[in-house]
């Protein structure tokens, strides 16, 4: 299943839950998918934006979701090629199995499909810089410049495009220092770069994970993994096994507004800029027209669902993963 003649390939990575996101998010029904904006889903806004950028469109997707997936891009009109993951196993298999897809000087152009970025001419003007880059047999990644000391992102360290270091999710203080110091971006988890290239370094750098998806790949059935063979593949990033370690690397410094919508907290920030409806106070409630009111609380989320209520401050909001898993672990319903 080789794509022939597509010189720009967008890859859309679909795989996720959006366990920060639950009660809204589901296994079924993933944060990528859900209709909470006027312009849609996120997945379809991520099709869109990237539709005059590329020539064809490859999504990475998951038993659970790929029919959902498949809606969007039908009723677009996109021609697009398929790749469902029988298992997870992080997104250097992903992306390995979209480039051994891919024709080997194909370039791919790889983007998550739950983000939000609005500044569509800087968008297009990055994306670009990162296809010139990737052309010369670069492997790009897209900064966003910080607008706050974010503790939920990675960072990438540069200097004009050469990536100085990544660095983990930071606390408070170190955070702030990145700020401070000026040469910080938020790492966005875009990519681009030339199949033959990413493969060449994932070989070299992790050989175990490229043998592994190679020979799932091979015996994929129209885009669909072996799932005995895909449990044989390490599960690892794509920056630990790549981004960290080629000397390859080249960082293109956005200038478009972007979140990852990874939280209510930054779901809160991004509704209540488009003049969602919150309280003098700041509670916002989602999911529910019902009346509702709040006593002695202030930026408190309501989320409600058929099956479920959530109530959470709104700076705490990254503890709703700790739900998701305590309901995981008890094999509960309530996150399929």
């Amino acid at each position: 299943m080789k794509i022939s003649l597509m010189n720009i390939v967008h890859v859309i990575l679909s795989g996720g839950v959006g366990s920060r996101l639950w009660p809204l998010s589901r296994k079924s029904n993933p944060k990528q998918y859900l209709n909470l904006f006027k312009e849609g889903s996120l997945f379809g806004m991520t099709v869109l934006r990237n539709k005059v950028l590329c020539d064809q469109v490859i999504v990475v997707g998951n038993r659970e979701n790929y029919q959902l997936s498949r809606e969007v891009l039908d009723s677009q009109g996109i021609i697009y090629t398929d790749i469902v993951e029988a298992t997870p196993r992080n997104t250097a298999a992903a992306i390995a199995f979209a480039a051994l897809a891919a024709a080997a000087d194909d370039i791919l152009v790889v983007t998550p499909s739950d983000h939000v970025i609005v500044g569509e001419e800087a968008y297009k003007k990055a994306i670009q810089a990162g296809i010139e880059k990737a052309r010369e047999g670069y492997i790009v990644t897209f900064g966003i410049q910080p607008t706050r000391p974010e503790t939920g992102y990675g960072y990438i360290e540069f200097e004009n495009d050469r990536v100085l270091s990544f660095r983990e999710k930071p606390n408070q203080d170190t955070a702030e220092d990145f700020i401070e110091r000026g040469n910080f971006l938020w790492n966005s988890g875009m990519f681009c770069f030339r199949a033959d290239t990413l493969l060449h370094e994932l070989e070299q750098f992790e050989p175990k994970v490229y043998a592994t998806a190679f020979a799932a790949w091979q015996h994929q059935k129209d885009g669909r993994l072996d799932e005995s063979l895909s449990k044989k593949i390490p599960s690892i990033s794509i920056d630990y096994a790549v981004m960290e370690r080629s000397k390859k690397i080249r960082v293109v410094a956005t200038q478009f507004e972007w979140s990852d919508l990874g939280s209510f907290e930054a779901l809160y920030d991004y509704l209540r800029s488009t003049g969602y409806s919150v309280d003098e106070n700041g509670n916002m409630v989602i999911g529910s027209d019902m009346y509702t009111a709040f006593v002695g609380l202030k930026d408190t989320i309501v989320v409600c669902t058929d099956d479920a209520l959530l109530f959470v401050q709104k700076e705490k909001s990254q503890d709703v993963k700790k739900i998701y898993n305590t309901l995981e672990k008890h094999q509960s319903k309530l996150i399929d």
